[in-house]
């Protein structure tokens, strides 16, 4: 067979580097667009931090031109909201204020936390104990849920522990006491009456309602968000103030221990690319100053490529030509992500005002059918992505939601419906809750033709427990 050229023609999509970083660009988070930053100034001689006066000036040439949503002046009117802390006359024309309390970047500023693991190591190892058994504590305290307790059964802790270690329950349980003993007091319980019953131990012995408190935690806890204080006291055969003392000691207690080391709130640490705020009775959104551009051309190695030839700065040449890239990238990638949320505020003006029941049905499709872009796009610009609003910090997924007909003729949004049923639930009479049948005969008055599987779904997305599992008896 000989070999032959050939030509043929076609079309196919190719992605210039300089399109692939725009993208890679737009999907960043601001955390992930920080430290890409910082590579890329770190490994590119043409780029520098920008000052103050550069960022005002870099904010001049990249932004998009339109200063009626830059914040002029703060208002005073009473349905305007805006952050407390806005400078306004700092803002710059490119539609972006500065919300950091410092110039430090937001990884920089989140604190290192001890975790419990390290607080229980710390005094297993001033422990008086041998080395065998303080690798014992070492994989219970592995073991260990952020709550601060131990789910697993001695039996898998024990398997964990060989080849190194051959250890029978009651050796692991042992050790496991020493470090309930531990602080925080409650700490490496398997339950929750055991973890009370270890907060109980270390109160004083004329506690008031100790003794009956102990006396629940070991036994009738479960029951007691069923039968109620006074179905309690009948079980027990004890006067109701008592019962009521002991039950007040018990929830006064710490159900997580864990969290009093590392508190769940710090588990991230959520910075916001925009701000939407009203003024005037008008909506408007900025990008943060953390969203736009923090770097600039580095001038001494521009004027030294201009005094030098084609052949002496080709490298510099170079890497001028990436720092552009990146600069521009970072610009339209500030341009698109204020469009789309500047067009989300517009759609979604019910939700910022009114909350989760204003929420209208919207897709991807209707934003980049709006904005000409296409729907990759939109989904890229809003990933990972936070907007700072008056109703707190929310992410840009948020504004989305999908619908459901309704007998008016118009649509309710998902997320509208689970506001809706949480406002069913909390305003229920506890003794007789309302069912997935009964909640979705109230919709359907209400408009809103659901089914009750439907209804069920939505309660288990919003972690509430069935009817028979909300039953109160006060």
């Amino acid at each position: 067979m000989k070999t032959r050229l050939q030509t043929s023609l076609g079309q196919h999509l190719v992605l210039t580097p300089q399109l692939q970083q725009a993208i890679k660009l737009l999907q960043m988070s601001t955390t992930e667009l920080e430290l890409e930053i910082a590579q890329a100034v770190e490994s590119n001689p043409l780029l520098d931090w920008a000052d103050s006066s550069d960022s005002s000036s870099t904010a001049n040439e990249a932004g998009d031109g339109n200063d009626s949503d830059a914040p002029a002046e703060r208002t005073d009117a009473g349905d305007d909201w805006a952050p407390a802390e806005l400078d306004w006359s700092a803002a710059g024309s490119g539609g972006s204020f500065d919300d950091d309390d410092d110039n430090g970047s937001a990884a920089e500023r989140v604190a290192e936390t001890e975790t419990l693991a390290d607080h229980l190591l710390w005094q297993l190892h001033l422990s008086h104990l041998s080395s065998r058994d303080r690798s014992i504590g070492a994989a219970l305290i592995d073991a260990l849920d952020d709550d601060g307790y131990l789910r697993e059964p001695l039996a898998t802790i024990a398997e964990t522990l060989l080849p190194a270690i051959h250890a029978d329950e009651d050796e692991i349980l042992a050790v496991l006491h020493r470090i309930q003993r531990f602080d925080p007091v409650g700490v490496a319980a398997r339950t929750l009456g055991e973890c009370l019953l270890l907060q109980l131990d270390v109160l004083a012995g004329d506690t008031p309602g100790l003794i009956l408190a102990r006396q629940i935690a070991a036994g009738p806890l479960e029951r007691l968000p069923r039968s109620g204080v006074a179905g309690l006291a009948h079980e027990l055969k004890q006067p109701l103030d008592e019962v009521e003392t002991a039950v007040a000691l018990l929830r006064s207690l710490d159900p997580r221990p864990g969290t009093q080391i590392a508190p769940l709130s710090q588990d991230t640490y959520v910075v916001p690319d925009v701000v939407v705020w009203r003024q005037n009775g008008v909506w408007r959104a900025a990008l943060a100053a953390h969203a736009g551009p923090k770097v600039v051309i580095h001038r001494g190695y521009e004027q030294l490529i201009r005094r030098c030839g084609d052949a002496d700065a080709g490298y510099l040449r170079a890497q001028l030509q990436e720092a552009r890239w990146l600069l521009k990238g970072l610009q339209q990638r500030g341009e698109t992500l204020l469009r789309v949320v500047r067009s989300l505020i517009l759609q979604q003006a019910g939700f910022l005002e009114f909350g989760e029941q204003a929420l209208r049905p919207l897709t991807l499709r209707e934003i980049a059918a709006e904005l000409g872009l296409h729907e990759s796009t939109v989904s890229r610009a809003i990933a990972r992505k936070h907007v700072r609003t008056p109703r707190g910090t929310l992410p840009l997924r948020a504004f989305f939601a999908s619908g459901i007909d309704t007998e008016g003729g118009g649509e309710a949004s998902s997320t509208a419906i689970q506001a809706m049923i949480r406002r069913l639930i909390d305003d229920e009479n506890p003794r007789k809750p309302l069912s997935d049948a009964k909640l979705a005969d109230l919709l359907k008055s209400s408009g809103i033709p659901v089914a009750r599987r439907t209804v069920a779904k939505y309660r288990e997305a919003m972690n509430i427990s069935a009817s028979h599992e909300r039953v109160r008896i006060a």
